[in-house]
């Protein structure tokens, strides 16, 4: 999860100003805000973690935080005024920028795609969006118990998730034409592909906002995945944390704590 916060911290910069720079830009700013992202990723650590509902939780936190930067999509602030109305059958990548939680805290490769449906479904009903989700939550999975290698990633997405990882050079051709990237089934390989191409953690989120188009998202999902391979450096989690508020930290602490691990493992 840490890994998420720290890509839609310093994403959130580049949210509306996106760059295509990728070396020599400074990471945190007075620009820089935790977003929607860390708010849903911190309730899905809740639920999970004080046997809470998903659907809940994230309406807990969202209520808490009704104006974060950026704001919410349209669609979701529908949904946070009338969750019974019906869920959000949206393709957004919503649903797979906060599902870091599940690839760590469940420990069964079963477990973890169930969970991540359901996870999903809180708020998602779209099947491309809790494919989404379940890919996200899988590498995770995969990379942090050494499942998979590397170089095996490519393959097994496509195997498993029958997602196709573009080059670095297609998906800036793709958005130079334009096209969206809201699309969990464009945003999902794309980050993929950013954590593919780096050599450390930082590397990686300097691929994922130099890439344009919602470069919080994709900060936020290679960051997801990142994390579960390489060591973060202390010091870019000490400046993340910097920027979160008091109840935020103590789930991010409890979190940890639940892991029996330390904040850079």
């Amino acid at each position: 999860m840490t890994g998420a916060i720290i890509g839609d911290i310093v994403g959130s910069q580049f949210r509306f100003n996106t760059t295509d720079v990728k070396d020599n830009v400074e990471l945190f700013t007075n620009e820089c805000s935790f977003t929607d992202n860390t708010i849903c990723a911190v309730a899905i650590a809740d639920a999970i973690m004080n046997n809470g509902s998903y659907q809940e939780a994230l309406l807990d936190w969202c209520h808490r935080y009704p104006n974060p930067q950026g704001g919410y999509s349209d669609m979701i602030t529908q949904w946070l005024k009338d969750p019974k109305a019906s869920t959000v059958s949206s393709f957004d990548n919503s649903a797979a920028k906060r599902i870091g939680a599940v690839g760590w805290l469940f420990n069964d490769y079963h477990e973890v795609l169930s969970e991540s449906k359901r996870c999903a479904e809180a708020s998602h009903t779209h099947p491309e969006a809790i494919k989404g989700a379940q890919c996200v939550a899988t590498l995770i999975y995969w990379l942090r118990t050494c499942r998979i290698r590397r170089e095996e990633i490519e393959k097994a997405v496509k195997h498993n998730f029958g997602y196709e990882i573009p080059s670095l050079r297609d998906i800036y051709a793709t958005i130079h034409h334009g096209q969206n990237d809201a699309a969990c089934q464009e945003i999902v390989p794309w980050s993929i592909r950013c954590f593919l191409e780096s050599e450390n953690f930082e590397d990686a989120l300097r691929i994922a906002i130099s890439i344009s188009g919602d470069s919080v998202a994709e900060a936020v999902i290679c960051g997801s995945i990142a994390e579960a391979y390489y060591q973060i450096p202390d010091e870019l989690i000490e400046k993340a944390f910097g920027y979160l508020t008091k109840d935020i930290l103590q789930i991010v602490e409890q979190y940890y704590e639940y892991l029996g691990s330390h904040l850079n493992k």
